[in-house]
Order: C-alpha cells, then sequence, then structure tokens
C-alpha cells in the first residue's frame, strides 16, 4: 500500500476540489492518506510568485474556471464572500486538531469540515464568529492559537518547500512531487503501476536547459 501526502491550504479552491474528487478518483486502488496543511502564501513568498488571485484578470478566469469543473465533477461549491482571505486561523484549527503533532495531521473529517466552511454557504471564511464556532464544533486538542501549533504550521510549510513543493494541492508519494487537480489522474496511473514512470521521462523533465531568463 502506497501512502500519500496530501499537502493543502484551505484557501486554495483546487485543493478543495481535488480533496471532494480524491476519493472516486482513486477508486480501486489501495493507498492512505496524510493531509499536512501549509501556507500557500509562503510558498508564493519563497518562490517570488504573485498568487493567482493577485492578477486580476487571472482571478477572474480562475474562480469561473473552478465553478466549471466543480460543475462537472458534480460537486457542490460557491464561492465565499471574500478571497483571498487570511487562511491562518483555519490552518491553525486544523493543526490543533491532529492527534500528535509529528507527524500533524488532522484526520479526513476535519479538513473537510474545514473545506466546507469556506467553500459552501457563500459566507466570510475567515469571520471572527464562524471560525470560533468552527473550532468548538471540532473540539480541537490544542490552543489553535499556542506557539506549538504556529511552529508546526512553519515546520510543515518549510519541509514542504525543501521537498519542491511550490503549490497546492500537491500529492507526494515515494519522493514524486504530482501537482494540481489535474494531476490526479497522472497519480492514479503511478498508483497502479504504469510502466511510463519507471522510463526516462520522468527524470529528463528536469534536465531540460533553461534557454531565456527574465530575471537579474
Amino acid at each position: 500500500m502506497k501512502h500519500i501526502t496530501f499537502y493543502l491550504d484551505f484557501i486554495s479552491p483546487y485543493a478543495y476540489l481535488a480533496f471532494e474528487q480524491l476519493p472516486r478518483a482513486l477508486e480501486g486502488v489501495s493507498y492512505s492518506v496524510g493531509y499536512t496543511p501549509v501556507l500557500f502564501a509562503g510558498m508564493l513568498k519563497h518562490y517570488g510568485q504573485l498568487g493567482p488571485a493577485e492578477i486580476t484578470p487571472k482571478r477572474d478566469w480562475t474562480y469561473r474556471q473552478v465553478l466549471w469543473q466543480a460543475h462537472t465533477l458534480g460537486i457542490a461549491m460557491e464561492h465565499p464572500a471574500s478571497h483571498p482571505f487570511n487562511p491562518l486561523p483555519l490552518l491553525r484549527i486544523a493543526l490543533a486538531c491532529s492527534p500528535e503533532m509529528t507527524p500533524a495531521q488532522p484526520n479526513r473529517y476535519v479538513c473537510e469540515a474545514i473545506f466546507r466552511h469556506v467553500w459552501l454557504g457563500g459566507e466570510e471564511a475567515a469571520d471572527e464568529a464562524r471560525v470560533a464556532t468552527l473550532a468548538a464544533l471540532l473540539q480541537a486538542r490544542r490552543d489553535p492559537q499556542g506557539s506549538e501549533v504556529k511552529a508546526q504550521l512553519k515546520k510543515n510549510t518549510d519541509e514542504a518547500i525543501a521537498q519542491g513543493v511550490f503549490g497546492v494541492p500537491t500529492f507526494a508519494v515515494d519522493g514524486k512531487l504530482f501537482w494540481g487537480l489535474d494531476s490526479l489522474a497522472m497519480l492514479r496511473a503511478y498508483l497502479l503501476g504504469e510502466a511510463w514512470f519507471a522510463g526516462p521521462a520522468w527524470e529528463s523533465s528536469a534536465r531540460v536547459r533553461v534557454g531565456v531568463s527574465r530575471r537579474g
């Protein structure tokens, strides 16, 4: 049985869709999953990138496309009243619900409740009263605002970056990274042992030379 580490941030509509779609995408495959909250904004800062919602035309397109994808996948979805929002309280609640801090991985029920808090209902995801109600419902084992939880979120994010994770959702298995909702079919093929993954394509792709760089 393969183990998948699912790196997620509740701010990401693609992470929500991937979370909902994962059981269907991997139906019939033997696997286990560890859900690992990370701060997507920390990754953007590390790599010097703007987020999709920080580029106006891309923001508009992203919001339309994710609703279309939800429609085609049969997944209920509504945009929160404001986006982007500060996801830190939600990420910390998830970690505070983890049975252990090493690894700090909340269960699927906790992640589902938080994702649906954001992506169903069309309300303010970061509203303090709603967040407090959510925390009480999930009965966090630790103080979400405690130093242990805050440090663990930073550790999760730093460790993910060190492995080459640059966005969410990302699925890590056997040292390989699969990024994005549209990588689920590729992930399934890998878990089923498709021969392509034993060939040269995976490693050779990382050896393509950079021809022109706009940096510097």
